[in-house]
């Protein structure tokens, strides 16, 4: 399925590869949105999604009512912080991690 994710994370608690892939387009993204397909087409692995968001990097966004088996997520405050960013302070509603 697209993005493997070969081990849960990479060195230290920082991303693996396919991880760091996968939140670093949420970047350019409003929001943070992460995306449902890598830049092949291909569907993120569900592995990958869900070690981010049990690391805290990434957290369910909103349900999708016409595919409920997808996942939408976003990047959290230690998602950017993982990747050596700055979470943006103009999100309403989101208290800093």
């Amino acid at each position: 399925m697209g993005e493997t994710d070969r081990s849960s994370t990479g060195a230290e608690g920082h991303p693996s590869e396919a991880q760091r892939r996968y939140l670093e387009r949420g970047l350019s993204q409003p929001g943070g949105k992460l995306p449902l397909f890598d830049r092949e087409g291909r569907e993120i692995a569900h592995k990958t999604i869900e070690t981010c968001i049990a690391h805290g990097w990434a957290e369910p966004w909103f349900a999708n009512p016409l595919k409920p088996d997808w996942l939408i997520c976003r990047l959290t405050p230690a998602g950017y912080r993982a990747l050596g960013q700055q979470a943006p302070d103009t999100e309403p509603g989101r208290a800093e991690a």
